[in-house]
């Protein structure tokens, strides 16, 4: 009798437990009585109740009936899976998968979880090693989600716990007992080594499944696949659904795709406002991606004028969130002065930022604005040492930009030997680097004069279709230089330059045209290359035109417009403009027709 007294005074039979049990889980259910659920839990997750250790963890990390505790939380759902809870393992598993502060780990030498609490920091690192451990322990037990997560960790972790193949096992367990995260792995799986349509279609049958289950990354990767008709029919629309779905469930990727979408009308009805809205959550959710593309949208301007300011915001949030092109951009515009005051310390910082996230054009920018706005020393120092750091592992775009300042002397000592080194390394397929090299040895800079090897130098960049190289071959093919005369070639690469709207190109259309060439005469045409040229500001054309048309060349004679050309070169300080022009006004008033007069 007395030993009945002391069980229920105590409440240590099963039955108590139980009934307990059940009225602190009831308690938990009710706002109102959470905080006396929890403290019910407490006692009894202290008598060892391996439930109630594992609900009170739940109660910690879910703030219920008591102030949200991520430390206590992880360690009383650690002793609750010592003791077998499987569900805790595999919470414990998906926790460290995600990264934990070290403060969760049990202090050493301490008995009790009640030891002082100090706030967390903010060192959260993935540990798949805990992670694997405790997913393995849960997985063992035939528990779905954590065969998936083990199938994860083998397959994604580092390299000391990869095995896909064991991943694949996994996986294959969790989806045979329903689990659609198992279907996502084997679908995920199967895309990467995916190489033909029935790989993908294969891909697409465990990616449906895990999309039927509702999991917003399968759903946008059937919109991927319908899109680019990858395993499946391609089809806009369904694709544009797909993604719309996964935009729901907060995938960002979905979200800038189905934003796009629904700002150009694709698959879907064209609406601007949604699509913003669309590529806003995306955007404000770390998508760097959609912070661009907005950027990109407020600077252009969609069926509205362009807003600079908001453009130029949306590509700061990018930058500040990695994206090397936005930073890139940033310094164009500061470089330029578009939307933003010109601000080349701006524009170098920009493109210093966009070169350390990885943008190769911004080198490439960031050294022609030390060779053009000659930035201090120290500047020049620090890119000269990134130049050489790239070039040294093999970087060819940083090889030239390292050369040609070198040549120069910006930011190091002026070196042509060595320039030469760097831009012949370069020139294998830089073809800015062929044409600076080819430059240097026509000049004799940095090694003897060798004007057959630069010639060929200069050519390969012309066929690679660069404006400046075709000029100058072009002006090496009309004297003869490094190789033999050729005009007629000589007058297509003049001609191609002038279609890229280079206006010495077109001064020499019209010279090679106008006569004493190894081409066809053609004064109507050579006056009309020389007028394209004089109405973009060349000095020489415009000293061109005021004598076609003082002496009718091209058969046109027009006094008053030859003076307004001659007036225009004069103001370019063209001495010979001046003196053909006085000559004109004598020649005028002491013509037969004026002394009649």
């Amino acid at each position: 009798m007395v030993f009945g007294f002391v069980k229920r005074l105590w409440g240590r039979d099963e039955t108590s437990i139980e009934a307990r049990l059940t009225h602190a889980k009831g308690l938990l259910e009710n706002h109102d009585d959470a905080a006396k659920g929890f403290s019910q839990l407490s006692a009894l997750a202290r008598e060892n109740n391996v439930e109630a250790l594992f609900l009170v963890g739940e109660c910690y990390l879910n703030g219920t009936g008591v102030p949200p505790n991520l430390v206590e939380g992880v360690r009383w759902m650690r002793r609750a899976a010592k003791k077998g809870w499987t569900k805790a393992a595999f919470i414990l598993a998906t926790l460290y998968l995600h990264g934990l502060p070290p403060e969760v780990e049990e202090p050493a030498g301490a008995s009790s979880v009640f030891d002082e609490i100090k706030p967390p920091s903010d060192n959260r690192e993935p540990d798949y090693r805990k992670a694997a451990y405790w997913a393995k322990i849960a997985a063992d037990k035939g528990y779905a989600d954590a065969q998936a997560m083990y199938g994860y960790v083998l397959s994604s972790g580092p390299d000391d716990l990869r095995d896909p193949e064991e991943g694949l096992v996994w996986y294959r367990k969790a989806a045979d007992a329903g689990c659609v995260q198992g279907h996502l792995g084997l679908g995920l799986a199967a895309l990467n080594i995916a190489r033909t349509q029935d790989d993908y279609a294969a891909a697409a049958k465990e990616l449906h499944q895990a999309a039927e289950g509702g999991l917003g990354t399968a759903l946008y990767l059937i919109g991927v696949m319908r899109e680019r008709g990858l395993g499946l029919p391609q089809d806009q629309t369904i694709a544009m659904q797909y993604y719309e779905q996964a935009a729901e469930k907060n995938v960002h990727a979905a979200q800038a795709k189905y934003g796009l979408g629904l700002m150009a009308g694709l698959g879907v009805k064209k609406n601007l406002a949604r699509g913003e809205t669309w590529l806003r959550r995306a955007a404000l959710s770390g998508d760097a991606e959609a912070a661009a593309v907005l950027g990109d949208l407020y600077g252009h301007g969609v069926d509205l004028p362009p807003n600079y300011a908001e453009a130029v915001s949306w590509y700061r949030f990018a930058s500040d969130h990695g994206h090397a092109s936005a930073s890139h951009t940033l310094g164009m515009l500061y470089q330029a002065g578009v939307g933003v005051p010109k601000d080349p310390e701006a524009a170098e910082y920009w493109f210093k930022l966009a070169a350390q996230q990885g943008n190769k054009d911004a080198s490439a920018d960031l050294g022609n604005l030390v060779l053009r706005d000659g930035d201090p020393a120290h500047v020049g120092e620090q890119v000269m040492a990134s130049y050489r750091e790239l070039a040294e592992k093999g970087d060819l775009l940083a090889a030239f930009n390292f050369g040609v300042c070198l040549a120069q002397g910006v930011g190091i000592e002026k070196n042509e030997e060595q320039a030469l080194v760097w831009l012949k390394r370069a020139a294998e397929k830089v073809v800015n680097a062929q044409y600076w090299y080819g430059q240097m040895l026509v000049a004799g800079r940095g090694t003897d004069e060798n004007l057959e090897e630069g010639r060929s130098w200069i050519q390969k960049a012309s066929e690679a279709g660069m404006v400046d190289a075709q000029i100058t071959y072009a002006d090496m093919l009309v004297r003869g230089e490094g190789g033999p005369k050729n005009h007629h070639l000589a007058l297509e690469l003049y001609k191609k330059a002038a279609e890229s709207g280079n206006v010495p190109a077109m001064f020499s259309i019209g010279a090679m045209l106008g006569g004493g060439h190894d081409v066809a005469e053609d004064r109507i045409a050579a006056q009309q290359w020389f007028q394209k040229a004089a109405e973009k500001g060349s000095p020489a054309a415009q000293l061109m035109m005021g004598r076609y048309l003082a002496n009718g060349l091209a058969g046109e004679r027009d006094i008053e417009k030859a003076r307004f050309w001659y007036r225009k070169a004069e103001e370019q300080n063209v001495f010979q403009a001046s003196a053909e022009l006085s000559a004109l006004n004598m020649a005028e008033h002491y013509s037969p027709a004026s002394v009649e007069a």
